[in-house]
């Protein structure tokens, strides 16, 4: 692998690796196409124990966002609470029954979250061929994140690269290459299959929270999967990936003139659904204890209109 890679290699492996009317023009899933009825009822045979595990980090004033991108953390707001029953404001109720409320604002890819198809694009085209004209500041007019609201639901496989590498976490700047993945598939007895949902642990996130320091995670060097990985998503038919990083990818970037490239390729040209800020140690430690890896995965975005992205709270059941 000593291919120069750039904006141009970009380009030639977005059309190498396009999805573009594969499933017709109208089509807004993309790779999750993918899981087809057939393949989730396979899916939900896999449960072993029933024992259901979240993959998201917690939703709090504690999480990694640093103002990169605008984004911040969750600001969690009581709007009716105890003290205001106590101090009268509810007293307009009867029967002395009373209630609590709340708010939240967030930037929706703050946390654990859904990339949509509408969240990267270049050369003036997003998936599927549309024009990134359907990016309104009003939200997206189509591949919007509440076009998949029917879930993302099938079988899930976890790598476990540190776990595989004997190592506590993976190195910032780690390219995690295609046959990383093989081999760590291999050394857990899994296979991936099409229509699967694959998350990739690298360790980063344990890193910060042992260290209890979020410094570098977001946007700075991280591992993560290579370029070179765009070929091995569209060949085995992944229908989503995601890691426990900011960004799914290697950090820096092995393209000096393109940021992010495998979202632009894999993202944009082959319809695949993107994950990040996954947290997979629970899920790591359970499959390593009985060596069962793949489970039945489900993790619905908000159908929020015109989204581009959406906070999830994703559960591998095992």
């Amino acid at each position: 692998m000593t291919e120069t890679l750039n904006a141009r290699t970009v380009r030639e492996w977005g059309e190498r690796y396009s999805n573009w009317g594969r499933w017709g023009a109208e089509d807004q899933l993309g790779t999750l196409n993918f899981i087809t009825r057939e393949r989730l009822l396979a899916a939900c045979a896999i449960p072993r124990t029933g024992q259901a595990i979240s993959c998201a980090l917690a939703f709090d004033q504690n999480g990694p966002q640093t103002g990169l991108a605008g984004r911040h953390n969750p600001i969690h707001t009581m709007l009716a609470d105890g003290g205001d029953a106590l101090a009268g404001a509810q007293d307009f109720l009867p029967g002395g029954f009373n209630y609590a409320d709340d708010a939240v604002t967030m930037p929706l890819q703050c946390g654990t979250q859904w990339d949509a198809l509408a969240h990267v694009f270049y050369d003036g085209r997003m998936y599927n061929d549309r024009d990134i004209r359907l990016v309104t500041s009003g939200g997206a007019l189509a591949n919007s994140i509440d076009r998949i609201k029917n879930g993302v639901a099938g079988r899930g496989v976890l790598l476990d690269l540190p776990r595989c590498t004997h190592a506590p976490w993976l190195e910032d700047g780690f390219r995690i290459r295609p046959e990383d993945l093989d081999a760590c598939a291999e050394a857990q007895g899994v296979t991936v299959e099409s229509g699967d949902v694959v998350l990739v642990r690298t360790g980063m996130m344990t890193r910060c929270l042992e260290q209890k320091s979020w410094s570098g995670y977001c946007g700075g060097d991280a591992p993560g999967l290579s370029v070179y990985c765009a070929r091995w998503l569209y060949e085995r038919e992944i229908a989503a990936i995601a890691t426990d990083t900011w960004g799914v990818e290697v950090r820096p970037n092995e393209t000096p003139d393109c940021f992010q490239p495998l979202h632009m390729i894999s993202l944009r040209n082959t319809g695949l659904l993107f994950g990040e800020i996954f947290h997979l140690d629970d899920l790591a430690r359970a499959c390593a204890e009985d060596g069962n890896y793949d489970f039945l995965f489900t993790a619905p975005p908000l159908p929020i209109t015109g989204a581009v992205g959406s906070p999830i709270n994703p559960l591998a059941i095992r």
